[in-house]
């Protein structure tokens, strides 16, 4: 599959499993992968897999292909084994926005980290920055504000809360990372 080809076919299969069931899920998506277009100028030849990646990232919360109820795991597994996607493209799913520390909260650490190696870090920091500045809606918000959202959305006790805090460390990096590299554009 071509690079250009790779991002219609993510659109298009996240569009499919996120629109009717998720509404709201899919705005959040479409928001994400404008946020990775935008990046386009500081990824060079792997912009079209982060953008592929940013429209499949949240698949796994799909009514159609929840089995661990752990998305990033969920949907790795589907782009794997259902459409044997590019591996680059796996990883960046099951890794995104620091999923391991979900998946430690779920005891679900052991079969992420086995089934799935991560990506090199920049394109992870690409990914959870573009994740981690797009509210639920699709709107940019600044990391501090989405950080809020996610633990106002779940509670201070929930699972996701608990994973977000120990998250805040490596999203607010992979943030500054990402917007120090764009300032650098001309």
């Amino acid at each position: 599959m071509n690079r250009v080809g790779q991002v219609a076919w993510a659109y298009d299969l996240a569009k499919r499993l996120l629109e009717d069931p998720l509404p709201r899920r899919w705005a959040h998506t479409q928001g994400v992968g404008k946020r990775a277009e935008a990046l386009a100028p500081i990824l060079g030849d792997d912009a079209d897999t982060l953008v592929a990646a940013a429209y499949l990232h949240d698949i796994g919360y799909s009514p159609r292909l929840v089995d661990t109820g752990f998305h990033p795991l969920d949907g790795a597994r589907y782009l794997r084994d259902v459409h044997q996607a590019d591996e680059r493209l796996i990883r960046l799913v099951a890794h995104h926005s620091c999923a391991v520390n979900e998946a430690l909260e779920r005891s679900l650490y052991d079969a992420l980290t086995s089934e799935f190696s991560a990506e090199r870090p920049d394109l992870m920091d690409a990914l959870t920055y573009c994740d981690m500045t797009t509210g639920p809606d699709g709107q940019h918000l600044d990391v501090e504000e989405r950080l809020a959202e996610i633990h106002s959305r779940y509670g201070p006790e929930h699972l996701v809360s608990r994973s977000i805090t120990a998250s805040t460390p490596c999203i607010r990096a992979a943030v500054q990372a990402v917007t120090a590299s764009l300032a650098q554009q001309p």
